[in-house]
């Protein structure tokens, strides 16, 4: 089972990729659901866990007493936060040098959608690439910190506060999204996410038509994007789109963590949770400023 975050995607944590899926889980008497075409299904002893024999699993010999598992080199939750906190703090960098060095101007506004473009090349040659690459995620996080400082600056010049709130309200959405999933009244299972990315392609289909509608002059006030109560809706359904995505990343860290990834795997989680909350946060920028344009 794929993430719908393109870097789990690609090299995350799913079955496909030599990682935990959804499907991995071993049932009572029988083998692992979807262990069909995987060379670790016959093995007695692995139940579904490419790591069972790896270096890093336990190794129990014959008249000596067993051995705790190595942990070296495995990746933890620590190791996540870690990571995740130095691009979250790259990207909060990037965005305070952009706040307060590059004043709103046509040319800031230039600037802004050069670094978007350049954190959307390397985003994708990161999610291409079989290794994780520190200095392509960190590049990724300063130049959508720049990106997200010149539009944040800009809302804020028109909407006092805007970015603040919106900030507040991205916090709100993930540890709200993170504690339903950790109490288990989300179940991340395959058919939940079927249809979760079901809705999310069919989300970016609209948009990416709503967006040459408004290029070509047939939806001059934004379409679907609009300043109105139906933007807000398109907005509303972004965020829960994006706490949808947040779920899934969850779940393949955690099993990512249980099957013993190795630890530089903890730079895609680190990637993962970067770019949806960036995701959550715009969205949320846009409904702060469409609730406040309406007051």
């Amino acid at each position: 089972m794929r993430s719908s975050n393109p870097v789990f995607s690609r090299r995350g944590f799913s079955r496909d990729n030599g990682y935990a899926g959804f499907n991995t889980a071993p049932q009572a008497g029988g083998a692992a659901v979807g262990t069909q075409g995987d060379p670790y299904a016959q093995n007695p002893y692995a139940g579904g866990n490419p790591y069972a024999q790896n270096p890093y699993a336990q190794q129990t010999q014959y008249g000596a007493p067993p051995q705790a598992p190595a942990t070296t080199g495995r990746m933890t939750m620590d190791d996540v936060v870690m990571r995740s906190g130095m691009t979250l703090g790259t990207v909060a960098v990037g965005a305070i040098l952009a706040w307060a060095l590059l004043p709103v101007s046509s040319t800031s506004y230039g600037l802004a959608i050069g670094s978007a473009l350049i954190a959307f090349v390397l985003a994708m040659v990161q999610s291409f690439k079989r290794t994780p690459s520190p200095a392509l995620i960190l590049g990724y996080a300063a130049f959508e910190g720049v990106f997200l400082g010149v539009i944040s600056e800009m809302y804020n010049a028109q909407w006092s506060g805007a970015p603040f709130q919106a900030v507040l309200g991205t916090m709100a959405v993930s540890g709200a999204t993170l504690l339903v999933y950790k109490a288990g009244w989300i179940r991340v299972t395959a058919r939940y996410a079927r249809i979760g990315m079901a809705i999310a392609i069919a989300f970016v289909l609209v948009m990416a038509v709503n967006l040459l509608l408004v290029a070509f002059g047939a939806a001059p006030d934004g379409g679907l994007r609009s300043m109105g109560p139906l933007g807000a809706l398109v907005g509303i359904i972004a965020i829960l789109l994006g706490a949808f995505f947040l779920t899934l990343d969850f779940k393949q860290i955690e099993d990512g963590i249980a099957y013993g990834a190795p630890r530089e795997e903890a730079w895609l989680a680190a990637f993962g949770l970067t770019m949806t909350l960036v995701w959550i946060y715009v969205e949320m920028l846009r409904l702060v400023a469409i609730f406040s344009s309406n007051d």
